[in-house]
This record gives C-alpha cells, sequence and structure tokens, in this order.
C-alpha cells in the first residue's frame, strides 16, 4: 500500500514537471470500446538522474481498481459534501496500471475503462487527475480524498457514423487562475505533447482535424498537440470524424 501510494505522489510531481500523454479510444462499431490514458514518464526519470534510486523503493508494477478503493472508502466519502462525492464517483469505471522502477528509470501510468458508449466516458484527462490525486491509504479528515477541481470538461460522441470530441471551459474563474499559474512552468512545459490516438472501426473518411496522420489501414487517426497549446486553449483538440459507410 505504501509503495502505491508513493508511486501517486511521484506522478503527481512529475505530470507536475513533464506532460507526455497519449488519450487512446478503441472504438466498436456498435458504440462501445475502451479509453485510455497514458503517461509516460520514463524520460523525466532519466532526466532525474540517480536521485530517485536513493530512496531504495523497490520495483512497482500493480492496478489499482477504483470500483474497489471507492468502496473500501465509501463511510469516509459519505462524509463529503455531495458534489465531491459525485466526482469521486465518475472515477468508479476506471483502472489504473501504474509501473515505476527507478533503477531502470521506467515509470508509466496507464489509467483505462471500457465503455458501452462513449459518450457516456469521462473527460479521461481530468480522470487521470483525479485519480493520481488519490491514494489507497487517503484520509477525509487531511482532505486527501477529494478529487481537484476542473475548469474544463471533454465530451464524446458516436452517431451515425460520426465522432466528435469537444472541449468546453466550465469554470471561467478557475480557467483563469490555472491559465496564470501556467507562467512559471512554460519552460517545462513547452517539450511536453497531448496526442490522440483513435482507432475506428471502419476507414476514415473526413476529419476537421488538418494536421492528423492516418494509419496505412486508414482506421487510426494520431493527433499531437503541444500540451502547453491545449491547457491555454482546450478546445485546440476539438474535432469530428466521419467514417466511410
Amino acid at each position: 500500500m505504501k509503495k502505491i501510494q508513493y508511486a501517486l505522489i511521484v506522478a503527481i510531481i512529475f505530470v507536475a514537471a513533464s506532460c507526455n500523454f497519449t488519450e487512446e479510444i478503441h472504438l466498436k462499431e456498435d458504440g462501445s470500446g475502451k479509453l485510455s490514458i497514458n503517461f509516460d514518464g520514463s524520460e523525466m526519470m532519466d532526466m532525474a538522474g540517480d536521485e530517485l534510486t536513493k530512496t531504495n523503493e523497490e520495483p512497482i508494477d500493480s492496478i489499482i481498481s477504483f470500483k474497489d478503493f471507492l468502496e473500501e472508502k465509501k463511510d469516509s466519502i459519505a462524509q463529503l459534501p455531495k458534489e465531491e462525492q459525485e466526482k469521486l464517483k465518475k472515477l468508479e469505471p476506471f483502472n489504473m496500471r501504474m509501473v515505476m522502477d527507478p533503477e531502470k528509470k521506467v515509470m508509466m501510468f496507464d489509467l483505462f475503462s471500457e465503455f458501452k458508449n462513449v459518450n457516456e466516458v469521462n473527460d479521461a484527462f481530468s480522470a487521470f487527475q483525479d485519480a493520481s490525486a488519490l491514494g489507497p491509504n487517503a484520509n477525509p479528515q487531511q482532505g486527501q480524498i477529494k478529487p481537484s477541481e476542473q475548469a474544463t470538461e471533454v465530451n464524446y460522441s458516436f452517431k451515425k457514423n460520426t465522432f466528435t470530441r469537444k472541449a468546453k471551459i466550465m469554470d471561467q474563474e478557475l480557467f483563469q487562475q490555472q491559465l496564470d499559474s501556467l507562467e512559471g512552468a512554460e519552460m517545462f512545459l513547452s517539450g511536453s505533447t497531448y496526442t490522440l490516438k483513435y482507432h475506428f472501426p471502419k476507414k476514415i473518411k473526413s476529419t476537421t482535424a488538418e494536421e492528423a496522420t492516418f494509419s496505412q489501414d486508414g482506421k487510426t487517426l494520431i493527433y499531437e498537440v503541444n500540451f502547453l497549446d491545449l491547457m491555454k486553449n482546450p478546445s485546440v483538440l476539438d474535432l469530428e470524424v466521419e467514417l466511410e459507410k
């Protein structure tokens, strides 16, 4: 348990310093599928040199079920305001795999969930932030179990052969606060990326993402943007994809 919480704490530190994410969706013809968001911090581990090896932590390869976590902490969660309980409830469908080996300089986090309809899926990045903020030993009295406030929301839709991803700002004041906090981190974030990797059941006919690339079979779309640009303008990843009939 302590090792898992250690990994989550380190994840938050490295996510704040370097954010190379891949948001991946495998979509089936009936609208069901799997969504995951992957964070690879191995490059940052390498940049940290031998500092992390001094912790004497053993390698970790663990999977956390948030359904089990919320059940285990249900009495503590019941003490929270209803709004915060609802935010935590959104994590229930997710699992998170954590792989960390300081000696080999490997760090990988993968938050994933299967869905029956993609429009029921939570914003993957917000879910990742909330999941990373929680640990198995979270204590409500110390505020450790509360999900973070999110200024934006992403909605997904798949109807009549058309897939859409659309972001919107939910709290303008909070969004501005987040923008202000980026000023001191721009140097660290300038080389970071956020990549969409979407797998569709049919060939892609067209997309509004002009700079996207495609797999040889035409069924996978890959679209990468600068992470800092995304933080300043959440709609930079808005897109529509039309599939062949």
